[in-house]
C-alpha cells in the first residue's frame, strides 16, 4: 500500500488541515480552511482502508463498527496533535474521518469573543450554551473557557463529560476531572447524574443530545452548578425552542420557567472563510439573560428575543448580523458571506447598500475637494 497512517496524519498537521477523509475508490482527502484537497496518489482499495483503520483502532472499536455501523474515538498522534476519529461502514467498506483537535488553546481575544463572555466564567451557577453547526469551533471555544476557569479559579472543581474527550486539560489552579462516554461512563445523562455526587462547581457536557441529558443539565444548573453545553442550533431563540420542544407538551411550560431562571447565556458561532488571507474567522451572536429575556422565555415569546439582543449592547449582547457587518467593514469577509449567513438578509442588504452609498458619497466629496 502506498499510504501510511502516520504519513497522512503528518500531512494533516503540517498543512494545518482540519480533517482527513479516507474512502474506498478515492485517494485520501484533507480539508484545509474549509476546502477539500485530494492527496496525490492512487485511489484506495477496500483492503487499504481496512489496514489504515486497524492501525489506529482497538478491537473493541472494530467490534462496535461491525455491530452498530460506526465508532467514535479520540487518539494522540505523538506529541504533535490529537484527533477525533469517526470510523464507519459505507457500501460494506470501512471509511474514516479524522478531525484534528488544535493542541494549543486560544485566549478569548484570539477567538474574538467579547469581554462580556469572560464574566460568565465566574457565575456561581446557571447554564451557558455554545451553539452552531458542526465544525463551527464550539469545542475550541468551550475548551478555552474551561482553560480560563482552570487557570484563574481556585474555588473550582471542573468535571467534563465528552464523547470522545477532545482537549486534555491538566490541573492548574482548579481541579479537573475528565470523563469519556463509553469509556468511563455509559452515557451523558448517567455521567451528569453521578457528577452531582462528585462535588463539582463547573460541569461541561459535550453535547445535549437527548431529553435525558437536557433534563439532567437543567437540574444541575438549578442546584447551584455552572453548566456548559453545546447544541447544533443557530441563534438564541432557536436554541431555547429546540430545548423546550424536546420535552413532552405537558412539561414544556415548566421547562420554560426553569430555563428563564437558569439560562445565563447562549453564544452562537459560525466560522467563515477570510477574504484577506487563508484561514477562517469566527462570528458570534451573544445573548445574555436579562429579566426582560427571562420573561420572553417564560411567556413563550422567543421570537422577540432578537430585538432584545439588538438593544442589549450594554449587557454585552451582539447580534450575528451586526457581527458579520463589522467583520465585513474590517475587510475580513466577503459581502456574499454576509448575505448568505445573515439571519435577516433583507435588513442586511439595506445596510450594505447604505455602506456602499456612504463610500460613494465620501469618494465624490474627496474628488470635488
Amino acid at each position: 500500500m502506498s499510504y501510511s497512517m502516520s504519513d497522512l496524519l503528518q500531512l494533516v498537521v503540517s498543512e494545518g488541515a482540519s480533517d482527513l477523509h479516507i474512502r474506498v475508490n478515492a485517494p485520501p482527502v484533507i480539508r484545509v480552511h474549509g476546502v477539500l484537497h485530494r492527496v496525490e496518489g492512487p485511489p484506495l482499495k477496500a483492503e487499504d482502508t481496512e489496514e489504515l483503520m486497524r492501525s489506529i483502532t482497538s478491537e473493541d472499536h472494530i467490534q462496535q463498527v461491525r455491530e452498530r455501523g460506526g465508532a467514535d474515538l479520540g487518539f494522540a498522534f505523538g506529541d504533535m496533535a490529537r484527533f477525533r476519529v469517526s470510523v464507519f461502514k459505507e457500501k460494506g467498506n470501512f471509511g474514516i474521518v479524522a478531525r484534528q483537535i488544535p493542541s494549543k488553546l486560544l485566549t478569548m481575544e484570539q477567538i474574538g469573543l467579547p469581554p462580556s463572555v469572560r464574566e460568565l466564567l465566574y457565575k456561581p451557577r446557571g447554564l451557558v450554551l455554545v451553539t452552531g453547526p458542526t465544525g463551527s469551533g464550539k469545542s475550541t471555544t468551550l475548551a478555552s473557557m474551561i482553560d480560563i476557569i482552570n487557570i484563574e479559579r481556585e474555588d473550582a472543581h471542573i468535571i467534563t463529560i465528552e464523547d470522545p474527550i477532545e482537549y486534555y486539560h491538566t490541573h492548574k489552579k482548579a481541579l479537573i476531572t475528565q470523563r469519556e462516554v463509553n469509556v468511563d461512563v455509559p452515557s451523558f445523562a448517567e455521567a451528569l447524574r453521578r457528577a452531582l455526587r462528585q462535588d463539582p462547581d463547573v460541569i461541561l457536557v459535550g453535547e445535549l443530545r437527548d431529553l435525558e441529558t437536557m433534563e439532567a443539565a437543567i437540574a444541575a444548573a438549578e442546584t447551584g452548578h455552572l453548566v456548559f453545553g453545546t447544541l447544533h442550533t443557530t441563534g438564541a431563540a432557536k436554541t431555547i425552542d429546540r430545548i423546550v420542544n424536546a420535552f413532552p407538551v405537558t412539561q414544556q411550560e415548566q421547562i420554560r420557567i426553569q430555563l428563564s431562571t437558569v439560562m445565563q447565556a447562549v453564544i452562537s458561532q459560525l466560522l467563515i472563510p477570510r477574504c484577506d488571507k487563508p484561514g477562517r474567522v469566527a462570528v458570534f451572536e451573544i445573548m445574555i439573560n436579562t429579566p426582560s429575556i427571562g420573561a420572553l422565555i417564560r411567556d413563550n415569546k422567543t421570537f422577540r428575543i432578537n430585538s432584545d439582543i439588538q438593544t442589549g449592547a450594554k449587557y454585552g449582547m451582539v447580534t450575528l448580523d451586526s457581527f458579520l457587518l463589522e467583520k465585513y467593514q474590517m475587510g475580513l469577509i466577503a459581502q456574499e458571506e454576509v448575505i448568505t449567513k445573515a439571519q435577516d438578509p433583507s435588513t442586511i442588504l439595506l445596510k450594505l447598500q447604505e455602506l456602499e452609498d456612504a463610500k460613494a458619497a465620501a469618494a465624490a466629496a474627496q474628488q470635488q475637494s
